[in-house]
C-alpha cells in the first residue's frame, strides 16, 4: 500500500518555515504591504491605503504624521469607510492576513 500526499505536506511545511523565519526578521511592514490592493478592496470603499488616507483628509507624510492622527478621528474614518468598528480591529485583521500569507496559508 502506498500512501501519497506526504511530499505536498512537507512542501507546505517548509514554506510555512520559511515563512515564520521571514516574519520573526520582519521589524516593520509598509502600509502597501500590510493594507494590499485586495484588503482594501475586500473590506472598504478604496483601492489603496493611501486613498483612503486622503479620503479621511488625513495628510501623511511621515511616520510622525500618521502617530498624530487622533484615535477618534481615523476610528470615525475607519466606521464610515469600512466594515470595521475601529482602526484597531482594522489594523488587527490586516496583520493577521500579512501574516498568515507570509506563512503560506
Amino acid at each position: 500500500m502506498k500512501i501519497e500526499g506526504f511530499d505536498k505536506l512537507e512542501k507546505q511545511l517548509k514554506k510555512m518555515q520559511q515563512g515564520a523565519k521571514e516574519l520573526e526578521k520582519t521589524k516593520t511592514v509598509s502600509f502597501d504591504d500590510l493594507f494590499s490592493f485586495s484588503f482594501m478592496e475586500k473590506h472598504t470603499e478604496f483601492s489603496s491605503f493611501d486613498k483612503f488616507l486622503e479620503a479621511g483628509k488625513f495628510i501623511v507624510n511621515s511616520q510622525e504624521d500618521f502617530e498624530a492622527i487622533p484615535d477618534d478621528d481615523m476610528d470615525s474614518h475607519v466606521i464610515k469607510t469600512t466594515n470595521f468598528s475601529s482602526w484597531e480591529d482594522m489594523l488587527g485583521k490586516s496583520t493577521e492576513k500579512f501574516a498568515l500569507s507570509k506563512l503560506g496559508l
